[in-house]
């Protein structure tokens, strides 16, 4: 199996230059501190740590998976060390609240440390991405007396966090969870019910593990509107923050045997009169958790990107060493037996398409990841809600077009490889494995593109995309004076015309028509996904030309990236059209046939 190798040219590039992020943090008092040279350092240690420690564990982790033996789970070989190491460098606060021990860094860093962490062993990656997650939730809606008890042990990576929604009769529409919540004399409550498919739910790695658990008090509204979020440590903790040496009747019924990421305990837990306290609201549970949601879904597009590089690389490394038949031209190689494949023509189509999936994946994370920061640092509230609205667009397209593509970014790089990328040694089909679920957890890509068509669109008149083809006429009326540039920004023009007008069509005859828009939102967010793509190939285009032009920084990198732009407008973009003819086709061809004719 080959290593992985941090992409942290291209990374570096995106950040300071493409998004100017040392100008951004400047301008915004909670992030002033965050210097280009900060920013360096801290990229580069995550890489080492990428590289060093998860990378040499995730094959083995991969056939090891995790053991469960009567309700306690014990993670592969590697991986409690792995995670000691992990804790020692600080990472587990890095961008966790200063007021509890966390250091504060700027989503826009921490993303592409989650990328280089989930591209060199997914399944380690999950139990820190999740606790993240769910500091971020207990620091925006717990009370300070719940934030001072569970947040320092957090953010120093002694206890880790989950997520509980999923129950065996309630997934996407968790109106119909069963787990109850009883409110006891001392004000926290009785938490008891099952909850299943729980990344992190049990493990070896820390001392405890605090869930965050949806439940409905008994008179509690039907449906979601009746939904609350509890925090639920495994194991009691005092008022603190210390443990009382007792459990919380909390335990793992048993681990889930699945198709990757085996290395991540994915659990069913069980809930039997534990402990637990509200956090936010009674009722608002469910909005409360859309901030973990949210940030789970990000870090899904950030998975499927750090996979499909690592797909990437070895699929480019060994179709340069991978002897086989002879260049269309001629001998490449005449005192060889044959050319290496990167001379064929398909092979290239393939690792182009990669390397522009993956470049144009990882700037519109990116992107989303900015505007979470200036929705969280930026002084002006009016920027703040500007970003606020763009994230709640750019989300479900991160999460369901970054992870399509990276997971057929990783079947592509199994091809190039042909047999040798079927088999395990070369570690693609394991790569394969682990991004098919990024399509599947965190809400279906499905459901996330009915969500953007749906609610974020139909029944929003279209504001939310007005506001970024805002964006995006303020980044041309920039970009036009670039040299070099204005050529290409009519592939943007183009997208936003076709854009414009199947948002209005779409919201048309959903009005006498509902179905229209589950007809339609699949093929609406990949439209919106190409579309994004070729804004941020734009934005890599405005920022590399002047600087080839100029002879200045690596020119063969800064080369290599504007002809991957040119295959991307060529090759890849143009199926922007047959999406658009998808839409207009509406909803009769879907509904024509009988339930018994399927």
């Amino acid at each position: 199996m080959n290593a992985y190798r941090a992409p942290l040219g291209d990374m570096q590039f995106l950040m300071s230059e493409v998004f100017q992020a040392d100008k951004l943090f400047a301008s915004m008092p909670g992030t002033a501190e965050v210097t280009p040279d900060l920013i360096s350092a801290i990229l580069e240690e995550a890489a080492k740590i990428a590289e060093n420690l998860l990378s040499p564990i995730n094959q083995n982790g991969d056939h090891e998976g995790c053991q469960w033996i009567d309700g306690v789970v014990t993670t592969p070989v590697g991986f409690k060390e792995a995670y000691e190491q992990y804790v020692a460098g600080g990472w587990a606060g890095l961008t966790g609240d200063t007021d509890f021990g966390g250091q504060g860094m700027p989503k826009l860093l921490s993303s592409q440390i989650e990328e280089m962490f989930f591209g060199a062993n997914s399944s380690f990656a999950l139990y820190t991405i999740l606790t993240t997650g769910a500091t971020l939730t207990l620091s925006e809606h717990a009370s300070e007396a719940l934030k001072q008890r569970y947040l320092p042990k957090m953010y120093e990576g002694r206890w880790t966090g989950t997520m509980c929604l999923t129950e065996p009769q309630a997934g996407t529409d968790l109106g119909m969870l069963r787990t109850k919540a009883v409110p006891r004399a001392d004000g926290s409550y009785s938490i008891t019910g099952t909850k299943i498919f729980i990344t992190a739910g049990e493990h070896d790695l820390t001392e405890n593990i605090i869930h965050l658990v949806l439940a409905k008090l008994p008179d509690a509204p039907a449906g979601p509107k009746g939904i609350s979020l509890f925090v639920v440590p495994r194991n009691a903790v005092d008022n603190d923050g210390g443990l009382t040496g007792d459990p919380n009747n909390v335990s793992c019924g048993a681990v889930e045997h699945k198709m990757g990421i085996k290395g991540s305990a994915t659990c069913e837990m069980n809930f039997v009169g534990a402990q637990g306290w509200l956090v936010g609201e009674l009722n608002h549970g469910l909005s409360n958790m859309f901030t973990m949601m949210n940030y789970e879904r990000l870090s899904m597009g950030l998975q499927s990107n750090g996979l499909a590089d690592s797909s990437y690389q070895t699929a480019t490394k060994y179709a340069r060493e991978r002897i086989q038949g002879r260049s269309p031209t001629g001998p490449q190689q005449p005192e060889g037996a044959a050319d290496p494949i990167l001379v064929h023509p398909d092979v290239r189509r393939m690792l182009l398409t990669m390397r522009a999936n993956i470049m144009a994946g990882r700037a519109l994370s990116m992107y989303a990841a900015m505007q979470l920061d200036i929705s969280r640092f930026h002084p002006d509230p009016e920027q703040r809600q500007q970003a606020d609205r763009l994230v709640a667009l750019l989300i479900p397209v991160v999460k369901a077009y970054c992870s399509d593509r990276g997971f057929e970014m990783c079947v592509m790089g199994q091809q190039v490889l042909g047999g040798h990328g079927y088999v395990a040694e070369w570690g693609l089909e394991q790569n394969v494995r682990d991004a098919r679920i990024a399509q599947i957890y965190e809400g279906t890509n499905g459901i996330q593109a009915l969500d953007l068509m749906g609610r974020k669109t139909v029944r929003g008149k279209g504001e939310l995309l007005a506001v970024l083809l805002t964006e995006m006429d303020k980044f041309v009326a920039h970009a036009q004076d670039i040299p070099g540039v204005s050529r290409y920004l009519p592939h943007l023009f183009s997208n936003q015309r076709m854009i414009q007008s199947v948002t209005l069509s779409v919201i048309d005859r959903a009005g006498d028509n509902p179905e229209e828009i589950g007809a339609a939102s699949y093929a609406y967010m990949e439209l919106l996904g190409l579309t994004l793509y070729n804004f941020m190939w734009l934005r890599i285009l405005a920022a590399a030309l002047p600087k080839l032009q100029a002879g200045s920084g690596d020119t063969q990198h800064l080369s290599g990236l504007v002809k991957t732009a040119e295959f991307f407008f060529a090759r890849i973009l143009p199926k922007t059209r047959a999406l658009v003819e998808e839409i207009e086709a509406g909803a009769d061809t879907l509904m024509a046939m009988s339930a018994e004719e399927f």
